[in-house]
């Protein structure tokens, strides 16, 4: 059972978005490795848009999917950029939030046990 409840993984979630968008800037990207990240912060965007985490209104995407999803892409980005030889900031960023995304995945509460928002009873 992880210690990080669903409300605080949705927020890391967002800055993860801000992170990667901001990627390219920050570690001098570019080539694929730049689009690679405004790929990633528009896909992490839409993948957390579409979550139904608990307690709030029905998504399509299972708050558990949404965990393997992560895992994949952390595990992914540890080591892509070393089996594509990439290098200077493309070889610091992405293998760091890789990392950062499978420690978020780890201590991430994925089974929450939260009464699921519902309308109250009629009357």
């Amino acid at each position: 059972m992880g210690i990080l409840p669903p409300n605080v993984h949705r927020i890391l979630d967002y800055l993860a978005v801000v992170v990667f968008a901001l990627a390219p800037t920050l570690f001098h990207l570019s080539g694929n490795t730049k689009m690679l990240a405004y790929a990633l912060a528009a896909i992490h965007l839409v993948v957390t848009l579409a979550t139904q985490f608990p307690g709030s209104a029905p998504r399509p995407l299972p708050y558990n999917l949404h965990g393997i999803i992560e895992l994949v892409v952390g595990l992914a980005l540890v080591a892509v950029p070393f089996l594509r030889h990439w290098t200077f900031g493309a070889r610091q960023f992405y293998p760091a939030m890789g990392v950062v995304l499978l420690i978020i995945w780890a201590i991430t509460r994925y089974r929450d046990t939260a009464v699921p928002v519902t309308s109250p009873p009629a009357a």
